[in-house]
């Protein structure tokens, strides 16, 4: 059976992922790091859709707790393998550089950035054996364009493009995709300390955007239908950046 993995899947935009996938018939393999009660609903909402769900528990940012989670998940499922993976834990720690603490940065770089590396890693030799896989990274209006006050969330999100781009190529002959999606403003947790009502008016269409939204571009490449579209990055930002 092939499964999906979206990391960070509890809540937001993750959730959304969640669901979307399941609509299009996957069982869903929901990550998550210390919320395991958004996680749970998660779950539930899934089973709701007469899908099949799992809860795993893991820091994305340790190689070790990556590692163990997904190695014990593999012993119980012996039959099965995680064909999709949607990279999409991720936090912010906003500052200006000057100010900018060691930790704000590494914290940063090490859930979107190592994240993305320690899991990818470890699920694709399953993709490459089974030759099928679908890699979908959730990047950032902030990793396309560069926003001020976000110059670790910048960085790290620019470097899960380039990564997208450079696995896409050592992975296609395997039929792999590899992509990335870059949402704007969403509304969402981890947008509520925004000004919604001055950041939409630079926006074109005049709105943040919701997670369905994004969810929706998500499941597109993860289906059959977009096996022919690697190594790109589809934003999703209301007009603010193309």
């Amino acid at each position: 059976m092939k499964y999906a993995l979206v990391t960070g899947g509890s809540r937001g935009i993750g959730r959304a992922i969640c669901l979307r996938l399941a609509a299009i018939g996957y069982p869903i393999i929901i990550n998550y790091a210390s919320n395991k009660d958004a996680a749970v609903e998660t779950k539930k909402l899934v089973e709701e859709k007469g899908v099949q769900a799992e809860l795993l528990q893991f820091d994305v940012a340790s190689s070790t707790e990556v590692e163990n989670a997904l190695e014990s998940w593999k012993n119980s499922h012996p039959e099965d393998y995680i064909a999709v993976l949607v990279n999409n834990a991720g936090i912010r720690q906003d500052n200006v550089m000057v100010f900018m603490e060691d930790s704000q940065w590494s914290s940063v770089l090490d859930i979107s950035l190592n994240g993305f590396f320690y899991v990818t890693r470890k699920l694709l030799k399953d993709m490459l054996s089974k030759r099928f896989g679908r890699i979908v990274n959730i990047v950032s209006l902030s990793g396309l364009k560069g926003l001020p006050g976000q110059t670790n969330y910048s960085a790290a999100k620019a470097a899960v493009i380039g990564a997208t781009k450079a696995l896409a190529q050592e992975v296609a002959t395997r039929k792999i995709t590899v992509n990335a999606v870059a949402p704007g403003f969403i509304a969402t947790d981890m947008t509520q300390d925004l000004n919604e009502a001055e950041l939409k008016k630079t926006i074109p269409v005049g709105r943040f955007g919701t997670p369905e939204e994004v969810a929706a571009a998500v499941g597109f490449l993860a289906s059959d239908q977009a096996s022919y579209i690697t190594g790109d990055v589809i934003s999703i930002n209301g007009g603010l950046y193309t």
